[in-house]
């Protein structure tokens, strides 16, 4: 089981794959998106992700993580009958686990579904599920017993996912003018996608 690497990102692809290079060996991981804009770098420009080993009868796959606690909630998700690994990976890069403990306190059956690969069965199987672990769900810091996440419009949650990744908030606006209007009912996932294939033109 590999728990933790720490290398040079040396590809990354905007559907949240990256190669990690550690001492020569490249490993190819499935990240949630805003993964390395959450990820600090030490002085010789190395990351540390926390992984999660999914191996199945024909395959491995990594996925990593920004913090522990990221990969615990990660578990939570896939625990959920139905939730498969890379839904629960959209689900994070979409919704960041402190977010998710409100979502889930709140019953936000809406927000969930807004998720790519989440219909509104799944979105209810993970409110029944999840919803006695939202204090496992929160990890560091308070959550307010009435208190709703900041509602931000679609284009603000793009942008604020584009600029966590590094490029600069010009660059992230300019790209998400060019998705059109009516951004309210697509998902955000999906619209960070586009603009990334857009940037990287």
């Amino acid at each position: 089981m590999i728990g933790r690497l720490c290398g040079h990102i040396v590809a990354e692809s905007p559907d949240g794959a990256l190669v990690i290079d550690v001492n020569g060996v490249g490993y190819e991981l499935l990240v949630p998106m805003g993964t390395l804009g959450r990820t600090a770098c030490d002085s010789e420009g190395r990351v540390t992700l926390h992984i999660h080993t999914a191996l199945r009868q024909d395959s491995l796959e990594l996925f990593g993580f920004a913090s522990e606690h990221e990969r615990r909630v990660y578990r939570m998700l896939v625990a959920v009958p139905n939730v498969g690994p890379k839904t629960a990976v959209n689900l994070l890069g979409a919704i960041p686990p402190n977010d998710l403990a409100v979502v889930i306190k709140n019953g936000d059956l809406a927000r969930l579904g807004k998720v790519s690969g989440i219909g509104k069965k799944t979105a209810e199987r993970i409110l029944l599920e999840l919803k006695s672990k939202v204090a496992q769900l929160q990890g560091p810091g308070k959550l307010e017993p009435q208190m709703t996440a900041p509602s931000l419009d679609t284009q603000t949650r793009v942008v604020l996912a584009l600029t966590s990744m590094g490029f600069k908030p010009v660059e992230a606006q300019a790209a998400v003018r060019g998705l059109g209007e009516d951004l309210a009912d697509r998902p955000v996932s999906d619209l960070v996608r586009e603009a990334l294939a857009r940037l990287s033109r």
